[in-house]
């Protein structure tokens, strides 16, 4: 699920800003349908002061016609935008684009373990994930066991959840492993 260059240039850093703050509820306050005027909610985080006006209303515009965003209409005349399902899958996509393991300051020595066995009928989401866990840090094994020497279980459901890959992966905690020296040396922990 890479984004390739159409498509980083396709949903430029103000449309992804967009879709990320819709993504964590902000509403957008419009006075008519999005083809026209809006106006942003003064309440809105300070994000939306780093967006001009110009290209807020164009990303609207786009995100619209693109059927990212649906519109709702209020009693009060006013529209409000919301994600789509496909606007929802997007922001999944940019939140995967930066998403980190926080490495603490002291290994408590614990080691993380994924195991898959990712039916071939899913082989494009069992690539993304062994794709994005080793982008995350984690090292193979072997072709379906990751290893890991910090707490990355929400990072790895995240993964989980967003392939559907729920039934085929298994997150193992262990204390000791066979070649632990030489994982250590690998995760700068020895």
């Amino acid at each position: 699920m890479p984004r390739n260059s159409y498509t980083r240039e396709r949903f430029g850093p103000v449309m992804e800003k967009v879709l990320l703050l819709l993504g964590a509820g902000i509403t957008l306050s419009l006075t008519t349908r999005p083809d026209y005027f809006f106006k942003v909610i003064e309440s809105a985080q300070k994000e939306w002061k780093k967006i001009n006006e110009r290209s807020l209303r164009n990303t609207i515009r786009k995100l619209y016609w693109s059927k990212l965003v649906d519109c709702r209409e209020r009693s009060d005349g006013t529209v409000k935008m919301i994600l789509s399902q496909t606007g929802k899958k997007k922001t999944l996509e940019f939140k995967l684009d930066t998403m980190k393991i926080k490495t603490p300051k002291r290994w408590d020595g614990l080691w993380r373990i994924i195991i898959f066995d990712i039916p071939e009928y899913k082989k494009k989401a069992r690539d993304v994930l062994s794709a994005r866990l080793k982008t995350l840090g984690l090292i193979a094994l072997q072709k379906s066991v990751f290893v890991y020497p910090h707490n990355c279980k929400d990072e790895v459901d995240f993964l989980i959840e967003l392939f559907d890959l729920r039934p085929f992966v298994r997150f193992i905690v262990a204390k000791e492993i066979d070649n632990e020296l030489h994982l250590k040396k690998k995760f700068y922990l020895a």
